[in-house]
């Protein structure tokens, strides 16, 4: 495949302000790379179910998939070649139809805090608008009396939800807000403080496994070290055999020589958190395995029944 401005590689994305940067993030990064003119790469926005309802936690609507069956139904309808998702929202066992065929550079892995300076400096009972199991999990693993409760919507949404005092409090993911151009928003959260979710701040192209010609134009984007972080995070997740309601969260850094991944589970209360770490060359989905396997055996049978 030779992508021109008469058959263009068409990018597959949802619609929302994000996901579009994203896109267009990766159509930057492809064009570079191949020294393509700007037509022979096109965007086709599309309307995922998750943005279609705004108005249940996701977990109770069907999870992550409402973010990607969309783009995954057009990828195996040939109407787009390839698409690009939050790696976050991908689901991780997956049809053995799609390939992750590469990962941009990743971006700040933290949450972000808006409303208050620290989660120490939140008023008592403050609440805090979240729809993540895990950052709900943490913030009352750190202070049990805060309110959590659920919130929707973009970037834009959520922030007017704090700005008119809905919610005294809201968590975002740094990435988003930097790609939205709103880097200053809110304060970082250590990750030692919060560990953020698998995959977050990474970007993924997805193609059909079957088109190896399409895989081909992506590897020259693929920044590996983040491709390597990401699966191991993935693989902890599979072996845990959670949910989209289980608060798990992971962070894995490469430090030139292994990955060292962190991994955390906790109850949804955050009156249990069970946190351990390993490392492992890259592609060694094992080790993230026997660790997951590890926290589920040192934690309650409570616990273990998020899992």
């Amino acid at each position: 495949m030779t992508p021109s401005a008469t058959s263009p590689l068409r990018i597959g994305t949802r619609s929302s302000p994000l996901a579009m940067a994203q896109a267009e993030m990766t159509k930057a990064a492809l064009l570079a790379a191949h020294g393509w003119d700007d037509a022979a790469v096109i965007l086709v926005p599309m309307l995922s179910s998750g943005d279609k309802v705004q108005d249940r936690p996701l977990a109770e609507i069907g999870g992550k998939a409402l973010w990607t069956k969309e783009l995954e139904r057009a990828l195996l309808d040939r109407e787009i070649d390839i698409a690009v998702h939050s790696m976050k929202d991908v689901e991780t066992i997956r049809a053995d139809a799609f390939r992750i065929a590469a990962m941009l550079p990743r971006a700040d892995v933290r949450d972000r805090l808006i409303g208050a300076d620290s989660i120490a400096a939140l008023p008592n009972g403050a609440k805090v608008g979240t729809s993540s199991p895990r950052r709900a999990a943490q913030l009352k693993a750190l202070r049990p009396d805060l309110v959590t409760e659920s919130i929707r919507g973009n970037v834009a949404t959520r922030l007017s939800k704090v700005a008119n005092g809905e919610f005294d409090a809201t968590l975002l993911a740094a990435a988003g807000l930097e790609r939205l151009g709103q880097s200053t928003v809110g304060v970082a959260i250590a990750s030692e403080e919060m560990l953020p979710a698998a995959s977050q701040g990474a970007i993924g192209i997805d193609c059909l496994a079957d088109r190896p010609d399409v895989a081909a134009l992506l590897g020259p984007i693929n920044h590996q070290p983040t491709f390597d972080c990401v699966m191991a995070e993935r693989a902890f997740l599979e072996a845990l055999g959670g949910t989209c309601h289980s608060p798990v969260a992971a962070q894995a850094t490469w430090d030139g020589s292994l990955l060292n991944l962190t991994g955390e589970i906790l109850r949804d209360d955050g009156s249990e958190r069970q946190k351990g770490q390993t490392s492992c060359l890259p592609g060694d989905h094992q080790a993230p395995a026997e660790l997951a396997r590890s926290l589920l055996e040192a934690s309650s049978p409570e616990l273990r029944a998020l899992f």
